[in-house]
């Protein structure tokens, strides 16, 4: 296989994902040069099938990038028209005013969007300045020049055996190469993984943090449909076993986004993400909101969370990296897109001012000192405490304590500096044995759902003759250490019920793999206490298939 010759094909840049950093960069290096050749991997079947987000968009980044998008018809209708924050207790709420709140944390000016449409209609604007975008097609591997440089990607390979030996159906793929290679994967792609590991990228940068996040779209009666109306919640029911909150977006349509972030960081193996999240639902206020609706759609993905100092360095020789394949969340505001946005315009950019002057597959050193000295960076900066605080010191430290950062960030200082993360979120595990198991409620079928048959709602698929592309770096560690240490949480983390400890009458427990539900989110990669899991891209168009998150 190491020797195999693939077809070759030569462009400017090449762009692996079709999120809204990717797009953004191809339209961005078309009206800089409408004769740059620019092509756009997708690995889900069309682009936005694995676009996963709340979201309430901040238009700032659309704004920079193509003005006129409402002339042009942007699926971006909904603007935000009250703003609501809520400490939930078990039985009730209260309302946190929003005048203590930096402007910062304001939507005033923002919309209510899917970001899969969005997206979708990105591509359209891309393609139409003449951006090549194959969809269903994975980058499985990096391609390296002489000199230790990202010269491209291998994409398209197809029909492997279980054991990743080529069937009579095999496909090898083609060679993508580009003067220079963006990679927009989303949180913690592959090929980030792999470039960031090669070339140190993080050596000066804090750990990077991560949420779960999950999301399912209603239909609601009509009569307590309140169109752009936007509610977060913190509190109930996660308390002091882990940090995180929800977000319920009232779009159009009597349509509601109603979705629950978990942060990774916490410490009992116990927890279940998913089951916190159908509980919540189980609330008075969200329970008589949805009470007569019907769930349409699911979904879940991680989010990056570390925040300016989690940031690491985004060129290395031969690309960039873009969006949240670097980590640009605004995590107070739960906020990436604009800058996802920003960031594609930046290395596009930078990448167009070197191409003109002749270099190819050396570092976009502009690129990198944009993203941290620019807009994207002061977007960062300002709230880079709230997340160290929240996990070292609890919800309350961060709302007062991060509150106040943020405000004197506003006037350009803060008495903290730049407080540091600490463990990974896999580090930060504790042992089974110090932790009390946790008895969820049992789904109703109502309001909350198994874990199975919400996935059928993301209209996950994959080829199941192919390699599991969830691998193993020790395939003993999940019974001989996991399991007598931590419970194997994996069982519990994943929210799509990927992984089964399956223990039967006379017989050692055995781990199960369940890659056919698996939606991308990475968690498995994150949490995983022993990081023996490493997540990697299933052959191309497979995963989950959203239609508008």
């Amino acid at each position: 296989m190491a020797e195999m010759t693939r077809e070759a094909m030569e462009y400017d840049v090449v762009i692996v994902g079709a999120g809204p950093a990717g797009l953004s960069a191809a339209i961005r290096l078309k009206q800089l040069d409408a004769d740059r050749s620019v092509v756009v991997l997708e690995k889900g079947s069309e682009v936005g099938a694995h676009i996963l987000s709340g979201a309430v968009l901040d238009p700032c980044g659309l704004d920079a990038l193509i003005p006129d998008w409402k002339s042009r018809g942007a699926p971006i209708t909904v603007p935000v028209k009250h703003d609501n924050f809520y400490m939930l207790g078990e039985a009730g709420q209260i309302r946190i005013p929003n005048f203590p709140m930096p402007p910062l944390m304001s939507n005033h000016g923002n919309y209510i969007v899917s970001m899969g449409n969005v997206c979708r209609w990105m591509a359209e604007q891309a393609e139409a300045l003449g951006v090549e975008i194959f969809p269903g097609m994975s980058c499985s591997e990096l391609v390296y020049g002489e000199n230790g440089e990202v010269k491209g990607v291998v994409a398209g390979e197809f029909g492997k055996n279980p054991d990743g030996t080529p069937s009579d159906a095999y496909e090898p793929g083609m060679e993508l190469h580009g003067k220079y290679v963006f990679l927009s994967e989303g949180v913690r792609g592959s090929l980030s993984k792999e470039v960031i590991a090669q070339y140190n990228l993080a050596k000066d940068s804090q750990p990077q943090k991560y949420g779960l996040g999950m999301k399912e779209i209603w239909e609601i009666d009509p009569a307590k449909h309140r169109e752009g109306t936007v509610t977060h919640t913190m509190g109930w029911p996660l308390g002091k076993n882990a940090g995180g909150g929800s977000f319920i977006y009232h779009l159009d349509n009597n349509q509601v986004y109603v979705g629950f972030v978990v942060h990774l960081n916490y410490k009992n193996p116990y927890l279940s993400p998913y089951m916190e999240f159908q509980r919540f639902k189980h609330h008075p206020m969200v329970a008589e909101l949805l009470k007569g609706g019907k769930r349409v759609a699911y979904g879940a993905r991680a989010i990056s969370e570390g925040g300016f100092q989690s940031i690491p360095k985004s060129a290395f020789p031969g690309g960039a990296l873009l969006g949240c394949s670097a980590g640009l969340v605004n995590v107070p505001r739960i906020k990436g897109n604009h800058n996802a946005m920003l960031s594609g315009k930046a290395a596009a950019e930078a990448a167009h001012a070197a191409i003109v002057a002749g270099r190819s597959g050396d570092e976009l050193a502009g690129y990198d000192a944009e993203l941290r000295e620019g807009p994207i960076g002061k977007d960062l900066k300002k709230v880079r405490n709230v997340k160290p605080l929240w996990s070292k010191r609890g919800l309350m430290a961060s709302l007062v304590v991060g509150g106040f950062d943020m405000w004197t960030n506003t006037l350009g200082f803060s008495l903290l500096g730049t407080l540091k993360h600490g463990k990974t979120d896999a580090a930060a595990t504790g042992l089974a044995k110090d932790h009390t198991e946790i008895t969820y409620p049992k789904p109703d079928g109502t309001l909350s759902f198994d874990r199975l048959t919400n996935v059928s709602f993301s209209m996950t698929n994959h080829e199941e003759s192919q390699p599991c592309h969830l691998r193993l770096a020790d395939p003993s560690v999940p019974i001989g250490v996991n399991l007598p240490k931590y419970a194997e949480p994996a069982q519990r983390y994943c929210p799509a019920g990927v992984y089964e400890v399956i223990e039967e009458a006379g017989k050692d427990p055995r781990f199960q793999i369940n890659f056919q539900n698996c939606v991308h989110c990475k968690t498995c990669d994150i949490k995983d206490p022993s990081q023996n899991i490493n997540w990697t891209t299933p052959q191309g168009g497979d995963g989950p298939n959203y239609p508008n998150m």
